[in-house]
């Protein structure tokens, strides 16, 4: 059997996981924002967004790089090449969204609203426009 082909499958089923919760946690916290702090419904989000990240989001994102980096290390010729640069770039500021909503779940615990409904329908978009430039730069090789 070839690794390079199984780690490339459960590379990609990571992934997958990794932006359905990037995609989800922004709008749990749009909902969550609508919601007066203490209320059953707002502690309600915060447990679903707690397990979100942690159950699946936070070992999804793990999983990616690890066999990221593994496909990689099976493929040494790609660390020459433009677009990995690229794409690693992209994975990076990625990952910075992911931190970013983890800190933000934090606040939305202790009943902090320091962003508003409109942030996080902004912020909703972010892993959107990362993946398209990701999947551009991984299917098209560019550079």
């Amino acid at each position: 059997m070839d690794i390079y082909l199984w780690v490339k499958a459960v590379h990609v089923m990571a992934i997958i996981a990794w932006m359905a919760g990037l995609f989800y946690l922004p709008r749990l916290y749009v909902y969550h924002t609508q919601t007066t702090p203490g209320t059953p419904e707002s502690e309600r989000f915060k447990v679903m967004e707690a397990k979100l990240l942690r159950i699946i989001m936070n070992p999804a994102m793990i999983v990616s790089w690890v066999l990221g980096l593994a496909l990689v290390a099976l493929e040494p010729s790609w660390l020459s090449q433009g677009w990995l640069h690229a794409k690693i770039l992209l994975v990076l500021a990625m990952s910075g969204a992911h931190g970013a909503m983890g800190k933000w779940r934090k606040e939305l615990e202790r009943d902090e609203r320091k962003r508003t409904e409109k942030f996080f329908r902004g912020m909703n978009e972010v892993p959107t426009v990362l993946m398209i430039g990701i999947v551009i730069l991984v299917i098209v090789k560019p550079f």
